[in-house]
């Protein structure tokens, strides 16, 4: 894919340059805003995590980590990064906004990048932040379904009184019309288990479900709709990938079966943006921010070859 400069466009943040950016990137032409098809936001808000906190510093320890990660894709047998180019851009800063006030501006952050025709990965802390990059992606792309690798359904109504709770981020999706797959659960409450059961739009792929079904991604990928957005919580991942999250469950997905359920659905439907949330940094674990810096860069790669 080629990219042209539109100087009309401006971005909402300062672009950062090579020491912290994505993978290091230092040609001005391939994290420039104007030039790049994928753009990186972080969104370190972090209000209502409930057990181990730290998930605001997980944004900028990836794009750390990244910087480690080579530009060649073994698997894509390409440098993803050539093709568009990355722009990562500076935190929002959400000064003192929580809740709702803090949904409607990622949702304007978001909705401002979408309109600028960008791919957007969103880095995030609490898995709150993904209903405002939902919202804004709905506005733009008709007939869309959110893909969700999580440990844990976030089908709550409230948490701890909250109905912006990290932990009920899918209810307010669920409340947008929105259909909904989720992949890799082992924790939730029974008012969770009710509300798929009774749902037409939740379709809910159990982690010990999967186990025992090797049909599970095809029947997965069947649940989606034409436009895909994907949201990762990082406790998807079993802990022995991905250990530094807020609440780690046993049990999860594995590296290889994770990136091979996503090329599919790369390359069957039309993925409209993704996110990566809840990875609470350890000084004792380079592994977490590093496995999910490779992650993003292989996701943008599967994006990219579709271009």
């Amino acid at each position: 894919m080629t990219t042209t400069a539109n100087p009309k466009i401006k971005p909402a943040l300062p672009v950062l340059g090579p020491e912290k950016n994505f993978l290091g990137i230092e040609d001005p032409a391939l994290y420039d805003y104007t030039k790049a098809r994928f753009v990186i936001q972080q969104v370190p808000y972090e209000h209502t995590s409930s057990y181990m906190r730290g998930s605001a510093e997980g944004p900028e320890a990836i794009l750390e980590a990244s910087h480690y990660v080579e530009f060649y894709d073994e698997l894509l047998d390409s440098e993803p990064y050539l093709n568009g180019g990355i722009c990562a851009l500076a935190p929002i800063n959400f000064e003192n906004k929580i809740d709702n006030d803090a949904i409607n501006l990622i949702e304007n952050h978001t909705e401002k990048l979408i309109a600028d025709e960008k791919f957007v990965v969103s880095l995030g802390a609490e898995h709150t932040v993904t209903f405002g990059f939902v919202k804004a992606h709905a506005k733009h792309f008709n007939n869309l379904t959110v893909l969700q690798l999580d440990a844990h359904s976030d089908l709550r109504e409230n948490y701890l009184g909250n109905p912006y709770s990290h932990a009920s981020v899918m209810a307010r999706i669920h409340h947008l019309g929105l259909n909904i797959c989720q992949v890799g659960i082992r924790a939730q409450c029974k008012e969770e288990s009710e509300l798929i059961k009774s749902s037409g739009n939740i379709h809910t792929f159990y982690a010990h479900h999967i186990r025992k079904n090797p049909d599970w991604m095809s029947e997965a990928i069947s649940c989606l709709t034409e436009n895909v957005y994907i949201t990762i919580d990082a406790d998807g991942f079993d802990p022995s990938v991905i250990p530094s999250v807020g609440t780690p469950e046993p049990g999860g997905l594995y590296w290889e079966e994770t990136i091979d359920f996503l090329q599919m659905v790369f390359n069957q439907k039309n993925v409209v943006g993704f996110d990566v949330v809840e990875m609470a940094p350890r000084p004792d674990d380079l592994r977490s921010p590093y496995n999910l810096a490779k992650l993003v860069y292989r996701l943008i790669g599967f994006a990219a070859h579709k271009y």
